[in-house]
């Protein structure tokens, strides 16, 4: 019985359980995904014009970015308190938007029902960061696979919510606002106290290895299965029946992973935890024999160095400049040189926010992810508005599919990155330019509007703009440090709600609106509904409702161009780093 109550304890205190729990409010956390399917349900009951509507798409987008808050009361509040304020949030925000769509309480103003969206769609920022802060602390040798397969299922967390909808097969469409508003509250609350630092540190095992490949297989898995049931929903005509085991087979993969800490507690035998911290270096053997003065010395090697050393192979390059650091250290001892104090860090060590803000490097990251996740989140916003102007009447399947993409596109970014770096020692940023030139070509696909069209655009935009959350981070952690992430990090997000604002809150609402007036004129359609004698009376405008490519060709060609200018500055950036990335990790090729 001791042994069992000990195993229990295991259990419950197993940094792979911490991290599964993590996965399931991720894969309902990314709510923002579904508003393409919650967005004409709105436009319809509260009769908005497309305008109105992309306002209430970038209230949604400020609701995702806008983590500061958030980040705050993490480090004040126990994770589990800050999971529990966004779970309020989510419920309270959406829940009386669905009140107000389904005429149980009065119509707000528009701005009033931004603050709506912004706050039930703030409370993922929760989510995100307790599960984020958790699994760092529990990983710290393995941050870059747990960030990508975390915001991975917060990417995927689309399909699966709509998976559910059609599952439950609701007769009214505005029931998806009421699921969104109560299911991940639901989840949340329920696994909000296993959401915690645990001392993941001591915990490390030669079998994380192949743990993490089991969740990847598992993340493809899912992947292609969800992609799969889909289509076959939206081809064919699928019985209720075989609808609720397609969802059930989700719902089994969903809870497969758990099978690690339940094996790692109990099958294995239990390890000497002592051993198995060694396998992380202690902060005392890191700042071991580390001075301020060698500090302040490779600095000045980085100074002083000739500009052809950085063109040297590797083990030369790391042997000419360590010569040039012992004679620099020598001369300093004997008063030969003087060593210039810095005055700010280097790309590579910690900086603060005020310090990023000063450098170039940080503002082209942050224009590029403006200009290139910006565009990707104008699709996701209007894309059910885009696919029903090409005659699609089912929207929810594009909606599924690019969060399905997108998934794909968090988790392959950063593996496809990590390979770029560790095995070639290139800068990062390569990887983003290129998932903004295939954004390109997709904008491209949605301007003309072909046969088929949607679902190529779906999936190039899905893949570039998911590989946006998976290359940004990390690269910024690589040149900013990681002692100030948390700031750097909701800094670079403020780019993807800016670029909402501009892109779909001004360009695409602009121009669709204005097709579709046009359409209205040709075709003699009065923007009044009428029908009966008293309809002058109860007059009410009728959304204007733009068809076919044209409604969306002058935003994608528009989108497709800056995404062009996007990769430009990616480029730019790679040129500037490969210094950087040199020194980082080809070292660790020698």
């Amino acid at each position: 019985m001791g042994k069992l109550k000990e195993r229990i304890q295991a259990f419950v205190n197993n940094r792979w359980l911490v991290f599964v729990a993590a996965i399931w409010i991720q894969s309902c956390a990314g709510i923002g995904y579904v508003f393409g399917s919650l967005s004409p349900v709105i436009k319809r009951s509260l009769n908005y014009n497309q305008r109105q509507l992309s306002k209430l798409g970038v209230a949604k987008d400020l609701g995702d970015s806008v983590g500061f808050l958030a980040g705050s009361l993490s480090e004040i509040l126990p994770l589990w308190g800050a999971l529990l304020v966004g779970a309020l949030q989510n419920l309270i925000g959406y829940g009386w938007v669905w009140l107000i769509v389904t005429g149980r309480a009065p119509v707000l103003p528009l701005w009033a029902m931004c603050i709506l969206i912004f706050v039930g769609n703030n409370g993922e920022t929760y989510f995100n960061t307790a599960a984020l802060v958790s699994c760092v602390q529990n990983f710290p040798k393995s941050r870059g696979p747990v960030v990508g397969i975390l915001k991975g299922f917060a990417g995927l967390s689309g399909a699966i919510l709509t998976q559910i909808y059609t599952m439950i097969n609701f007769p009214d469409q505005a029931a998806l606002i009421f699921m969104v508003a109560v299911g991940p509250a639901m989840v949340v609350v329920a696994l909000m106290f296993i959401i915690r630092p645990v001392g993941g540190h001591r915990q490390v095992r030669p079998s994380d290895g192949l743990s993490f490949t089991f969740i990847y297989s598992v993340c493809l898995l899912l992947a292609a299965y969800l992609m799969g049931v889909m289509l076959l929903e939206d081809l064919l005509d699928v019985s209720h029946t075989l609808i609720i085991i397609f969802t059930v087979i989700l719902f089994l993969l969903l809870v497969v992973p758990v099978v690690i800490p339940v094996k790692l507690s109990f099958s294995d035998e239990p390890k000497d935890l002592a051993v198995e911290e060694v396998l992380l270096p202690k902060p005392e053997q890191q700042e071991a024999g580390k001075s301020e003065q060698d500090e302040v010395i490779f600095s000045e090697v980085e100074d002083e160095k000739p500009k052809e050393v950085d063109l040297l192979p590797a083990s030369e390059r790391h042997k000419r400049i360590a010569q040039l650091q012992a004679k620099l250290c020598q001369a300093a001892a004997e008063g030969a040189v003087r060593v210039k104090r810095r005055r700010g860090p280097h790309r590579g060590e910690d900086f603060t926010l005020m310090q990023a803000l000063i450098k170039a490097d940080l503002w082209l990251i942050f224009f590029s992810l403006l200009l290139g996740s910006g565009s990707g989140l104008t699709v996701i916003d209007n894309l059910g508005q885009m696919s029903q102007s090409l005659g699609y009447d089912n929207t929810h399947i594009f909606v599924s599919m690019i969060s399905i993409w997108n998934f794909l596109g968090r988790v392959g970014g950063g593996y496809f990155s990590e390979i770029i770096v560790r095995d070639y020692a290139y800068p990062r940023p390569i990887a983003m330019a290129v998932s903004q030139l295939v954004m390109a070509v997709g904008h491209v696909f949605f301007a003309m509007g072909w046969p088929g069209a949607m679902y190529i655009g779906t999936l190039l935009i899905g893949l570039g703009y998911g590989a946006h959350w998976a290359i940004v981070p990390a690269a910024a952690s690589e040149l900013f440090g990681l002692k100030k992430f948390g700031a750097l990090y909701n800094f670079l997000t403020l780019a993807n709600p800016a670029g909402s604002l501009i892109f779909s809150g001004v360009i695409a609402s602009s121009i669709y609106d204005r097709e579709a007036e046009k359409q209205a004129h040709q075709h003699h359609i009065p923007p009044q509904i009428s029908g009966s004698i008293f309809s002058g009376m109860f007059a009410v405008d009728e959304p204007l409702k733009c068809e076919g490519s044209i409604c969306f060709f002058l935003t994608s060609m528009i989108m497709s161009g800056f995404c062009i200018i996007a990769g430009v500055l990616s480029l730019i950036l790679v040129y500037r780093t490969k210094t950087v990335y040199a020194n980082i990790y080809g070292k660790s090729r020698t």
